[in-house]
């Protein structure tokens, strides 16, 4: 569905998007992660066709947008970062207006309206100027303004700013019931949202693409995927670090916690090694009093401080 290749933006002396390449299908959610200021924005508002490419070339549902931008922006729903809406408009008005300009009228514009209205969740502030709604609320209009036509491709530029926890849940939901006859491209600066949202992250730093893999393999990047955390019942963990760290494919062994009832270890994995099975093992021979055993898969943050902070990549964006 969308289609980028050799994709440059240049803003003078400034390269915002350095030559980078993906596509999105349909059933797919990329999660479009980066620093501040890596060219998140600029991508999304190239492929929506605000802004033009100073090279590279991107195609929507087959066809090039360049040659027919219209026709692209039929197929296409956009929730830009701090998405304007008319400050005297009220909720209903203003999605009647966009319902106009989108070529629905009569029951049809009625009954979008009306369905969009309910799906996020705005028939509290139907009537109510949007001037005086909470942040939360005004991103929720975003949200439904991009929504309203049912397009086969939404891009959203951090769509749970602003929102309470409960909010987040809500949305993230909408978009995980969108997403099976839809290609989606979110950026998001919260980490968490990419686990149960998205089937697939990208990681942009200084306009260059570093990472386009799935979450699990995203997780994996970090040190501590694979890592055993290990509680016990023993307040002294000399002995037991000293045991852990002659394991075979054992990288560094962490007190993490340690008072009169117990320790708690995190014994790190060699690149590309799994030891908790060794770990659990060299428990049970040695008769260590276990009160718990955990494998961590890794952590999206530390992946992504890592990726974006490496000496190449430093000061990017």
């Amino acid at each position: 569905m969308i289609e980028i290749r050799h994709l440059t933006k240049r803003f003078r002396w400034i390269k915002a998007v350095d030559d980078i390449s993906f596509e999105v299908n349909r059933g797919e959610v990329l999660g479009f992660l980066g620093p501040n200021g890596a060219g998140k924005s600029t991508t999304m508002k190239m492929i929506t066709g605000f802004l033009s490419p100073t090279a590279g070339f991107i195609t929507i549902a087959g066809r090039p947008l360049r040659q027919d931008p219209l026709a692209a922006k039929r197929r296409i729903g956009y929730l830009p970062e701090g998405a304007p809406a008319w400050p005297d408009m009220t909720p209903e008005s203003f999605l009647g207006f966009i319902a106009g300009i989108r070529g629905f009228s009569g029951a049809e514009r009625r009954r979008r309206i009306e369905a969009t209205i309910e799906r996020v969740h705005l028939g509290p502030v139907r009537h109510q100027p949007i001037e005086t709604l909470s942040k939360g609320f005004k991103r929720r209009v975003g949200l439904a303004q991009a929504i309203l036509h049912d397009p086969e491709i939404l891009i959203m530029d951090e769509p749970t700013d602003g929102l309470d926890p409960n909010q987040k849940q809500e949305v993230r939901a909408l978009i995980r019931d969108m997403a099976a006859d839809k290609a989606i491209i979110l950026s998001t600066h919260i980490l968490e949202e990419v686990r149960p949202v998205c089937t697939r992250v990208a990681v942009i730093a200084r306009g260059r693409l570093l990472a386009d893999e799935s979450p699990a393999a995203f997780e994996a990047r970090s040190r501590l995927h694979n890592a055993v955390t290990l509680t016990l019942a023993r307040p002294d963990p000399g002995p037991v670090r000293q045991a852990l760290g002659l394991l075979g494919g054992v990288a560094g062994v962490d007190t993490l916690a340690e008072d009169a009832s117990g320790c708690t270890l995190r014994i790190l994995p060699q690149p590309g090694q799994v030891i908790a099975a060794a770990v659990g093992r060299l428990a049970q021979e040695q008769g260590w009093p276990v009160a718990g055993l955990f494998v961590d898969r890794g952590h999206l943050e530390e992946a992504f401080r890592v990726l974006t902070t490496r000496s190449d990549t430093r000061g990017e964006a």
